[in-house]
Order: C-alpha cells, then structure tokens, then sequence
C-alpha cells in the first residue's frame, strides 16, 4: 500500500536532513538529533507560560497556553509523543499552539521525565500530577474543571490513556475526553499495520 502523498512529503524532508536513525544512537544523541530537526512554529496564540508543577518526583515543567476571547475554556493536558526517550516542550510547541488556537481550548503541554534516566512508571505518574493539578487549579489557569481532557501522540496517547485508566482506578480526576493520535496501546504489536510496516515502509 503506498504512503499518503503528505506522509511521504515528510519522510522525505527527514531523509533529506541526513541525520542518522534514532536507533542507532545513545538517547542523548537521539534527543540532539530530534531538536535538530525544523519544528513548525505554530500559529500565535493569546498567551504562553511556563510554570514548574509538584509532582511524584521533581516539579514537572509545563507550558500552558491559553486561546483568545473569554474563558473558562475547556482544557486539554497533552503529553509530547518520543518513544519516552525523546521530545520536550519544544517539540511539542507548534501542536500545541495549532491544538490551542483550533480547538480554543487551554492547553496543557507536559515535559515528563524520560527514560531510560527516569524508569517506569515515572512518565505516567508525572502526567497524571499534572492532570490532578490541573483539576484542582482550572480557575488559576481560566480552565473549566468541568471539561478537562486528556491527549497525545505516539507514546503520549499511551500515556493519555494510561492516566485515563488511573483517573478511573484512584477515584478521579473527572476526563470529559481522550485525544489519542496514532498512539502506542497495541501491547504486543500485532494490528495490520506493525505487521506491514514492521520493518519499515
């Protein structure tokens, strides 16, 4: 089956750079090789903040970024996609300014801490802090309680869903929603596409 024209585009652009592949580096080599990489910007957006938020381990950075025109507006806490090795703020930074002004939602991008440093369950027991945090701060962030959300790509839809499992196993916080784009549930990796793509496209 051939790739989306728009798919190939982009796999292309990456070929071009002539960065080596992810595996074969160290994942401090690979976290160089992704922020080397051109990030879109993203379209401006009515405000941008950085803040630390108390988590299991160290504070857990966070960029906040909230839509034009009147709030509470619903909130969406994401979590950057990587393989959990790779990815940060900045990577994250041109979704979640589209995500923003698209959807005129708060959103809450989360830097968790990757592996292999911070072991399991680190990653997920991060985002779901800041999803707690965001629960019990919405007003201080013009957020309705009401209407939080949950989301990310790749590994981050992993970990969208993993903190939607603990939402519901330790009694809250109340999800109105999931955002899981192209995310890692399939645990033994046997869909139809990793049996087509497994060794490449």
């Amino acid at each position: 089956m051939p790739l989306d024209p728009q798919a190939r585009k982009v796999l292309d652009q990456l070929a071009a750079l002539g960065l080596p592949p992810n595996y074969t580096l160290s994942p401090q080599e690979a976290r160089v090789n992704m922020n080397s990489r051109p990030q879109s910007s993203g379209p401006e957006v009515a405000r941008v903040e950085d803040r630390a938020i108390p988590g299991p381990g160290p504070e857990v950075p966070v960029r906040i970024y909230t839509p034009g025109g009147g709030g509470p507006f619903p909130v969406l806490v994401w979590f950057h996609g990587g393989g959990w090795v790779v990815g940060d703020l900045e990577t994250a930074d041109g979704t979640a300014r589209r995500l923003t002004a698209q959807a005129g939602c708060v959103v809450v991008s989360v830097d968790y801490r990757l592996a292999p440093e911070a072991k399991f369950p680190a990653a997920s027991e991060d985002c779901y802090a800041v999803t707690q945090w965001v629960a019990g701060n919405a007003g201080s962030i013009d957020a309705d309680p009401g209407k939080i959300a949950v989301g990310g790509d790749s590994s981050g839809g992993n970990l969208a869903a993993v903190v939607s499992l603990m939402a519901r196993d330790r009694g809250g916080p109340s999800l109105a929603f999931q955002l899981l784009v192209y995310p890692v549930i399939a645990r033994d990796f046997d869909t139809g596409s990793y049996r087509q793509n497994g060794e490449g496209y």
